[in-house]
C-alpha cells in the first residue's frame, strides 16, 4: 500500500473547535499530544454502547483534572471525527443532545 493511502483524515466538530480555543498554549500541546495518540492507534478510546454507540472516549489528565476525548472513529474511510473535548461534568449528556448533529457530520 502507498503512504497516500494510509493517511488518516482528521475532522473537528465546531464544539471541539470551541473548547480548544479555550484553552492555554501549555494544555493545547498536551491535547494535541493525546490527538497524536489517538491518530497511531485509533482504537485506544472506549467504545460507547447504546444511543452513543458511534462514540469512542479517551481519558486522559489535563491541568491535574481528568478530562474527556469524544470522537469517531470510521475505519473504512481512515476518518476520524473529533466531537467533544471536556471534564466528565455533563459530557454524556451534551453528547446525547448533539447526536443528531454528529450524525450529520458523520455521515455527509
Amino acid at each position: 500500500m502507498s503512504e497516500k493511502q494510509n493517511e488518516i483524515s482528521v475532522y473537528q466538530s465546531r464544539r471541539f473547535e470551541k473548547a480548544l480555543s479555550k484553552l492555554s498554549e501549555a494544555h493545547l500541546k498536551d491535547v494535541e499530544d493525546q490527538i497524536d495518540i489517538i491518530i497511531a492507534d485509533p482504537e485506544i478510546g472506549e467504545q460507547k454502547k447504546g444511543d452513543l454507540s458511534y462514540l469512542r472516549v479517551h481519558k486522559f489528565r489535563l491541568n491535574q483534572q481528568l478530562a474527556l476525548l469524544g470522537y469517531a472513529w470510521v475505519g473504512d474511510e481512515l476518518e476520524l471525527y473529533l466531537l467533544q473535548l471536556g471534564s466528565h461534568e455533563n459530557f454524556y449528556q451534551k453528547l446525547k443532545a448533539q447526536r443528531k448533529t454528529d450524525a450529520k457530520l458523520l455521515k455527509p
